[in-house]
């Protein structure tokens, strides 16, 4: 490759005017879609066309037009009509955490390769836990997603609470963790990584509102120990994914004291209600909690991923891992949080911290505040919406910004119903207006919204039941 062409990669000047471009055509965006400009969440196509779509434009495509076809080809999380998957609609300036972050690329595993965001990660993460309600002996890392930062607190809960090296040695006996039957799919996933087995995952029933029945722990306890497992850990879900559904963790936390057990919560879709003044009364007995999960990427308004693990005490997050890159890692006077390395799966981990600092640099702990206070508070709205149309049916009353429903009429089985409600998500998919998914419950399908969006009002969701209800009775005809 010639010098010009890393000439005209690196210019300055060329990258000037591609960034104003592309500054000003997200500016746009954002206003058409937060605005709801644009009439639709996203512009439906099938796998095989979005794939020659993007082959062709390899070969043949207009250098142009990258940007604009991005745009317009996904998903529009900023549009009030995207009642969907659980990521944010990201704050505008996250967008200028990122570029710098990706431009610098300072890979954080080592203090010399991240000065800045190593000293800002601990900012971020000390206030964060002093917000859970952790003594001055706790401290926390943010690492790339929930499912690794699950993953990697229940490998700390390991270390702490069995008394031979795992690590090292491998097991001497089998090891298991409780969890609600309905909590996310990566704790089960985590413990199958850590080789604990199907058996090792101890599936607490759940209540009929879906979070984890406590009257039972004691009982699911003894059956599996009378099985030889050794149970290290307990799992609280705040919320559970499917549902929203928050486990009552003063009951866990105290269950988990009175059996020596690592008293996990995974909060990464709702524990940012420790700042809501009107909702963080669903945490209660976080503080007893020996580690905690909280995704950025979710309910706190920033772009994937970035999600945030807190430890009641520090040892456990500097102790993890064992292992060693002596050309890397080495001891020194300052203390163990200057080497993230140390603490987690990732050596290059990007400069996620920023994020969560410039929103509360510029903006302040208020405006989690208000915005998890919104979104609760909407879907509470969007339950007597429902509750007051007999076409509707809801899978429980929401305790989230997560709501299920499904629409039902009289004389037609379950099993028809289920085949009702997915034939609605694929008509709304490809309408395009709204975009929302689906859920599975006690055999039942349901329509999943997640109300992620601050810009989602009740009349939105007045359109959407109307959208529904229109749709069935052409649907109905069919079946």
């Amino acid at each position: 490759m010639s010098n010009s062409l890393f000439d005209k990669l690196y210019s300055p000047e060329q990258f000037k005017v591609q960034g104003e471009k592309l500054l000003a055509l997200i500016s746009t965006h954002v206003e058409n879609t937060t605005s709801a400009k644009n009439a639709k969440t996203l512009i439906w196509n099938t796998p095989n066309k979005e794939l020659q779509f993007w082959e062709g434009f390899l070969k043949d495509g207009n250098d142009e037009d990258f940007f604009p076809e991005i745009l317009k080809r996904t998903t529009h999380t900023h549009h009030p009509k995207y009642v969907g998957h659980q990521v944010s609609a990201p704050a505008p300036i996250t967008l200028l955490t990122t570029l710098t972050s990706a431009l610098l690329n300072n890979g954080m595993a080592v203090y010399e390769m991240g000065m800045s965001p190593s000293a800002i990660e601990k900012i971020v993460t000390s206030l964060i836990c002093n917000k859970i309600g952790y003594n001055d002996k706790s401290s926390g890392l943010l690492t790339s997603g929930g499912s690794l930062a699950n993953l990697t607190a229940l490998l700390a809960a390991r270390k702490a609470k069995i008394e031979h090296d795992v690590w090292n040695e491998g097991y001497k006996e089998p090891l298991g963790v409780m969890v609600c039957e309905q909590a996310h799919y990566c704790i089960d996933r985590a413990a199958k990584i850590m080789g604990l087995g199907e058996k090792g995952i101890i599936k607490i029933p759940s209540n009929e509102d879906f979070s984890m029945d406590v009257t039972q722990l004691e009982s699911y306890y003894k059956a599996a120990s009378a099985k030889g497992i050794k149970i290290f850990a307990i799992v609280g879900s705040a919320p559970s994914t499917a549902t929203g559904a928050y486990d009552d963790l003063e009951t866990i936390a105290d269950f988990a004291l009175e059996k020596n057990l690592w008293f996990h919560v995974d909060g990464a879709h709702g524990g940012a209600a420790i700042y809501s003044d009107k909702y963080k009364y669903l945490l209660n007995g976080i503080e007893k909690s020996d580690s905690m999960v909280i995704d950025g990427h979710k309910m706190m308004l920033m772009p994937a991923l970035t999600t945030a693990l807190l430890f009641k005490n520090k040892q456990h997050a500097q102790n993890t891992f064992s292992q060693k890159a002596d050309y890397l890692l080495n001891d020194t006077d300052e203390g163990d949080w200057i080497n993230s390395g140390k603490k987690t799966f990732e050596c290059t981990k990007n400069m996620m911290c920023m994020h969560w600092y410039v929103l509360f640099k510029f903006y302040g702990e208020n405006i989690f505040n208000e915005f998890v206070t919104n979104q609760y508070n909407l879907a509470k709205d969007f339950e007597t919406l429902l509750k007051n149309d007999s076409n509707f049916e809801l899978a429980a009353s929401p305790m989230s910004n997560i709501l299920c429903f499904r629409y039902v009429a009289k004389g037609f089985s379950d099993s028809t119903l289920n085949e009702l409600n997915t034939m609605l998500r694929t008509e709304l998919l490809k309408d395009g207006e709204f975009y929302l998914v689906q859920t599975k419950l006690n055999d039942k399908l349901y329509l999943r919204t997640s109300l992620m969006n601050p810009f989602t009002r009740i009349n939105h969701l007045n359109l959407l039941i109307t959208k529904i209800k229109i749709n069935a009775q052409v649907l109905l005809n069919r079946l």
